[in-house]
């Protein structure tokens, strides 16, 4: 059985205007600290935490209808959390829908076909297959093969699918789109995981995902990526696998259990990860040192 996907019930806000003329709050307190302004004339009550879906609940009510929201955004309300709670939520919409420019949003304009979307509110989120599509459009490789690889992990689509869907498809972007598909792969556990993974691979090396790494008495450890010819693992330095305490950035006796086993393990921080050259170059300095003699 597949994870049973479900779109989230928009979050609690409301308009200024509604709120007044209810006689639930006063113009005084719309300015006051009990309530929090999402959008222009759109609140939440400050007691509701902060989160992106709640973005996206005050931009249902702040954009007109045939705005979709997608993406990022999209992925959050069918349960895979991408963005942060202070990202603009990404909408797209077709030519001749007015939006006024505002902070907080980040608009796209192009055509959603009906059966690419689902009435929300009062706009619409677009279909897993549509808000997979919009994660790929435009965004540079390792971004879009993270993203691909989180939502292939959580189930929300299926690999097969997404190509299927653009194939003939002559949107901008996507030669890239079809290039993350071929990079992606569902093993990934992070994001920046996959990240590194496809820096890598684009630097011509082949590394496996999640690969336990054994010693005579069993498994040790499952490392992020490896090279098991090299005995050369990678880790990305914030790996916290649901709270598994052997994780080699945290667990310095199992780390040394790895390294006598013969393995060099090579952790990827995230100042490193933005440095994509500089990463590769270490990961190849370690692959060098394990092939001298």
């Amino acid at each position: 059985m597949g994870r049973e996907i479900k779109l989230k019930q928009p979050a609690p806000v409301f308009k200024g205007t509604d709120a007044v003329v209810a006689g639930a709050l006063t113009r005084s307190q719309l300015r006051g600290s009990t309530v929090r302004r999402l959008f222009q004339g759109v609140y939440a009550l400050r007691s509701e935490p902060m989160s992106h879906d709640l973005r996206c609940a005050a931009a249902a009510l702040a954009l007109p209808p045939g705005t979709v929201i997608t993406g990022k955004s999209a992925a959050g309300l069918w349960g895979v959390q991408l963005a942060r709670a202070e990202d603009c939520v990404q909408v797209v919409a077709p030519d001749g829908t007015r939006i006024a420019r505002r902070a907080g949003l980040n608009v796209r304009r192009t055509v959603v076909r009906p059966h690419e979307c689902t009435p929300w509110s009062e706009v619409a989120v677009a279909t897993p297959l549509r808000t997979t599509l919009d994660l790929l459009l435009d965004r540079p490789l390792p971004d879009a093969v993270a993203d691909l690889d989180a939502v292939l992990r959580a189930g929300l689509v299926a690999l097969p699918r997404v190509a299927r869907m653009i194939e003939g498809r002559s949107d901008k972007g996507i030669v890239l789109a079809r290039r993350a598909i071929e990079l992606a792969d569902a093993r990934a556990e992070s994001r920046p995981e996959s990240r590194v993974r496809v820096w890598l691979v684009l630097d011509g090396l082949h590394p496996v995902p999640q690969y336990w790494i054994e010693d005579g008495s069993g498994r040790l450890a499952r490392a992020d990526l490896a090279f098991p010819e090299h005995k050369v693992a990678v880790e990305y330095d914030g790996s916290w696998r649901d709270g598994e305490l052997w994780a080699l950035n945290r667990d310095r006796d199992r780390l040394n259990r790895v390294q006598a086993a013969g393995w060099e393990i090579v952790f990827v921080t995230a100042q490193l990860l933005n440095d994509p050259a500089r990463m590769v170059r270490t990961v190849r300095a370690a692959l060098t040192r394990r092939a001298l003699p």
